[in-house]
């Protein structure tokens, strides 16, 4: 699936903030950069959804935690950067975790309940306004398979499957 972005104030829209704020966190301060820079004057940045989420969860600490953003803001990356490497269908169901160190994990719905001290979100309501604004997939039903993981499509994996095309094609 390609990547799909959206602008400024459709971001702006799916995050719950308010454009002046959204602005502020994402170009003025640079706290969460946009996926794609603006091209000039006149022209909107725009975002993925895996940035929207990040900005949603930056609002929820913000709002519900008083939570100084800017402090947080290489762990914020590492939010970001976490959920580059993650399917959306798969965190139907997950939790994000994030620890007193700065680190967040994703756990899923069968998963252990956690112990150390942090901060636990459930997904679900973020990545259903992600799913309407973006035109993505619906949570799976609980019998449907993967047909590719999505380390078969980005690593090793891909490459065998590449290979096995070639192979067929020849």
């Amino acid at each position: 699936m390609a990547a799909r972005f959206i602008p400024t104030s459709e971001a702006a829209r799916l995050t719950g903030l308010p454009v002046a704020t959204f602005r502020e966190w994402t170009v003025r301060r640079a706290l969460i950069a946009p996926d794609v820079a603006p091209a000039g004057k006149g022209s909107s940045a725009k975002f993925a959804w895996q940035t929207i989420l990040v900005l949603r969860i930056a609002a929820l600490l913000k709002a519900r935690l008083h939570i100084e953003l800017q402090a947080h803001r290489d762990s914020l990356a590492k939010l970001r950067s976490l959920l580059g490497r993650t399917s959306f269908v798969k965190l139907w169901g997950c939790r994000l975790l994030y620890d007193l160190d700065g680190n967040w994990q994703i756990f899923g719905p069968s998963d252990e309940a956690v112990h150390d001290d942090s901060v636990v979100l459930v997904l679900d309501p973020h990545l259903v306004i992600l799913r309407d604004g973006f035109a993505l997939p619906r949570q799976p039903s609980p019998e449907q398979l993967e047909l590719f993981t999505l380390d078969a499509m980005h690593g090793e994996g891909r490459q065998r499957i590449e290979a096995a095309t070639f192979r067929r094609s020849a």
